[in-house]
């Protein structure tokens, strides 16, 4: 990939993230961090609704038939790892821990997909 190609995916990653964050917010999330990165991988949102705590990777891609195919179990052991890691900065007692995903294309509603892993 040449490294304008990087860039472009870069703004448009970023981008999906700025959507899926107003997104969340709209629909009664408190957002507390973006882009977190950590030694065992990435998580791009997390987020707070009451005593929930999600930790959500965001794909966004140009067409909905190409989110059919974002996410897999390898992406999601990074997020969960990442989220592990984190959730001590993050999730208090009592909260409860969950990894999300929000799959966006243009045109398109947010797909929100809750709980998503199940290690």
């Amino acid at each position: 990939m040449s490294k304008a190609s990087r860039l472009h995916a870069e703004q448009r990653g970023r981008r999906g993230e700025a959507i899926a964050a107003w997104y969340l917010r709209l629909t009664g999330w408190r957002i507390l961090a973006k882009r977190q990165k950590i030694g065992v991988g990435e998580v791009d949102l997390i987020a707070r609704r009451g005593r929930t705590v999600a930790f959500i990777e965001v794909k966004w891609r140009a067409t909905a038939e190409a989110l059919d195919l974002a996410i897999d179990a390898r992406r999601l052991a990074r997020v969960a790892r990442a989220a592990e890691a984190l959730a001590p900065r993050f999730a208090r007692d009592g909260d409860v821990q969950r990894i999300d995903v929000l799959l966006l294309a243009p045109r398109r509603w947010p797909r929100h997909m809750r709980n998503v892993w199940q290690p």
